[in-house]
């Protein structure tokens, strides 16, 4: 018997459902994207995520092939954006829309919340800002008193997509509330949330594992989709489930999501504290830790200077690697991973042609990502084993040529490594699955495997020694 899991992705532009079987294979999928506005990076609709989610849950579903047994469906589970909240009411109505991560409005509180917590916390996540959740509970309470009275709980924006399948509000995951203060070290919310900022212990949820159970699906939704009382279990964050569909789920494992910025997250034994704030660790369902850091580096650049007719401009660059150019495409000031430069700006020769500088952009990144996981190994005492990727950038052949070259490490690049198929592992991983390692073992299939080349490697080590040394000239590091 073939069992069934379900994965949503409640994303910043949309929804996405994917129905998977117990090997991975996704047998329909569906998306609806949201109706944004000027205030859509700052505040959108819960009751519209719903009504998109049902939306399109009811596609997804029309699409499954006619002999899939729906009463195998075993569980469900969500993701979204971390640092997102929303504030409920006693009867688990929203007060307010939800706070987005990208709102910025919080930048003060944020500055509060890391200063307090830099005084309480020893070894533990403290580098709050604007787009932590924590930052936004704090806003939102010293903004509205009028209404903060009414407060029952604080949910993240997976949380909310969970109550409304379940009716459990009041159940996060150790990954949402990280970045709402929870010690996911200590199992605990640490009393100075409720002793130096104004908040309440009451507002808090309680806090599991991804992938435990924490309610059955409602039974007017089972009858209206046609499904059975299906487990619900806790969500994740988008960029963990991300990860764990990449495979990248093991200590050693690690995971590059080269979209608009350049994302890595991994697995390690042992948290990773980063003093400066680079690197911050979630909690593996598993009981290891999964450390990551976002960088301002990434793909941006390529449709912004390049267009998107990019065949022939792979196949160009595919003739000039290694270039010898020493190129950073950096698309806006300042970078914060792998190191802190509020200061920096990118840079590129003059006079290069279109092909070369295209080239040399893409071992520029991978150069980046070699220092970042240069500082990873060195923080954690762990050796990086494997790397993973994802993202817009792991669609060109010749970029993961450079990469892997760059890295000198195999790069696998997973079928479906989106947040979407991660949730419908995360779904699997306690319901039917002993573990999400096992779990993502047996759903997650390696696409294609870059191994580097003597030759290349050695010419990309001394180029990356060269870009070093820029970055220092620049005073970057």
């Amino acid at each position: 018997m073939v069992n069934y899991f379900i994965g949503i992705d409640v994303g910043t532009q949309g929804v996405r459902t994917v129905f998977v079987d117990q090997n991975g294979n996704v047998l329909a999928a569906s998306s609806v994207p949201f109706t944004l506005t000027a205030s859509s990076r700052e505040e959108q609709s819960p009751q519209h995520w719903w009504e998109s989610c049902r939306e399109a849950m009811g596609k997804m579903l029309e699409l499954l092939p006619p002999d899939v047994d729906r009463s195998a469906v075993l569980a469900v589970a969500v993701a979204s954006t971390s640092g997102t909240v929303i504030p409920l009411d006693s009867e688990y109505q929203p007060l307010h829309d939800a706070l987005m991560y990208s709102d910025t409005r919080s930048a003060s509180e944020g500055r509060l919340c890391q200063e307090v917590a830099e005084r309480h916390v020893v070894d533990g996540y403290t580098g709050f800002n604007a787009s932590s959740g924590l930052s936004k509970m704090v806003w939102y309470t010293n903004r509205f008193p009028e209404t903060a009275h009414r407060i029952g709980k604080w949910i993240h924006a997976a949380d909310y997509i969970t109550g409304m399948l379940s009716g459990n509000f009041d159940t996060t995951d150790y990954t949402n509330a990280l970045k709402s203060g929870y010690d996911v070290g200590k199992g605990e919310w640490p009393p100075y949330l409720t002793t130096q900022l104004p908040l309440k212990k009451e507002w808090l949820q309680e806090v599991v594992a991804s992938g435990e159970p924490v309610g059955r699906l409602h039974d007017e939704l089972g009858k209206a989709w046609g499904l059975p009382q299906i487990q619900v279990v806790a969500g994740m964050t988008d960029g963990c489930a991300s990860q764990i569909a990449s495979g990248a789920v093991k200590p050693g494992d690690w995971n590059t999501t080269i979209g608009t910025t350049l994302v890595i997250k991994g697995v390690t034994k042992v948290a990773i504290n980063d003093p400066q704030g680079r690197i911050y660790s979630h909690r593996h369902p598993d009981g290891y830790w999964m450390p990551g850091g976002a960088s301002n580096t990434g793909a941006d650049w390529v449709s912004t200077d390049f267009g998107t007719a990019l065949q022939h401009l792979n196949e160009l660059a595919a003739t000039l690697i290694p270039t010898g150019k020493l190129a950073w495409p950096l698309k806006q000031q300042g970078e914060r991973f792998p190191f802190i430069a509020p200061h920096a700006r990118g840079f590129a020769p003059d006079g290069l042609s279109e092909a070369e500088r295209f080239a040399a952009n893409m071992e520029g990144v991978a150069y980046i990502e070699r220092l970042a996981y240069e500082l990873i190994e060195q923080l954690s005492g762990e050796r990086v084993a494997a790397v993973y990727t994802a993202g817009g950038g792991s669609n060109s052949d010749v970029w993961l040529t450079i990469r892997s070259n760059v890295l000198k490490l195999p790069i696998y690049k997973s079928k479906e490594a989106n947040g979407a198929v991660g949730a419908a592992i995360g779904a699997a991983s306690k319901t039917y699955y002993g573990s999400i390692a096992e779990a993502a073992e047996q759903m997650t299939t390696i696409e294609r495997e870059i191994v580097p080349e003597a030759e290349l490697m050695e010419a990309y080590e001394v180029n990356y020694h060269h870009f070093i040394d820029e970055m220092k000239k620049r005073k970057y590091i």
